[in-house]
């Protein structure tokens, strides 16, 4: 079995996340080892005896989605497996959401009293697009009841973008500028766990949790499409647990 990182944050006592690595595992290289995507090249069998694995550590089958970059967010109370969007919210307990990264940023949602969660996959583009924003608007709560945790994403020394990625935030909120440093082999170095927080802080989230990882320098944790081209994905999960369970 691989090792978790369990998010650190201020979440209340019903609410269950957990962030896979890629440790352990069947995958061999290069998805090795807890490749949980099945669209990435891996062996069928391999994916279905990772995700197996994982289903032992959750109380049922996450809601696995066709992520398109987009910010279609979608109901995991009552949707089906292999919907296209980024990101699912569920009200009832033991509806398991779900987001496959590998060097976008996953980011995790539950209000202060344990009620609704969700988990949006945003990479730059649905990040710019606003798949935060249309996550929260579905969750039913006020932002200001909401707290957020940043999964691990690629980190601002290795993101290179163009002018035009920088061009777009800048135009979306001239505060954006803070999030990219100085052009490196004419790319710019962009922070997306800051822009991830202003686009949260603009929405009226203020308990924000998490940033502090990078999946591209970081080899033995995480995958990262960045570095390897060819590779694996992890899964940043959360549900509400049964009250029978808490």
């Amino acid at each position: 079995m691989p090792d978790w990182l369990v998010p650190a944050w201020p979440a209340p006592a019903n609410v269950r996340a957990l962030q896979t690595l890629r440790y352990g595992g069947c995958s061999s290289a290069p998805w090795d080892g807890f490749n949980l995507g099945d669209h990435v090249g891996d062996s069928p069998d391999c994916v279905v005896a990772n995700r197996a694995m994982l289903r032992q550590r959750l109380p049922a089958e996450p809601l696995w989605l066709k992520q398109m970059h987009g910010i279609a967010a979608v109901n995991a109370d009552f949707e089906a497996n292999f919907l296209e969007a980024d990101a699912a919210y569920a009200h009832q307990p033991n509806r398991v959401c779900a987001v496959l990264t590998a060097d976008c940023l996953p980011v995790l949602f539950c209000d202060r009293g344990g009620s609704v969660v969700a988990a949006a996959h945003a990479g730059w583009r649905g990040l710019l697009a606003g798949v935060l924003e249309a996550t929260i608007s579905k969750m039913g709560v006020s932002p200001q009841e909401l707290l957020a945790w940043l999964g691990p994403a690629i980190g601002p020394s290795r993101f290179e973008v163009g002018d035009e990625v920088r061009a777009a935030f800048v135009a979306f909120d001239p505060a954006a500028a803070n999030a990219f440093a100085g052009k490196s082999s004419g790319k710019w170095l962009a922070n997306i766990y800051t822009l991830a927080r202003q686009r949260l802080r603009t929405a009226g989230i203020q308990s924000i949790s998490g940033g502090g990882f990078c999946t591209a320098s970081d080899h033995e944790r995480f995958f990262s499409y960045r570095r390897e081209g060819v590779t694996g994905r992890m899964a940043t999960l959360i549900w509400l647990a049964d009250q029978s369970s808490v």
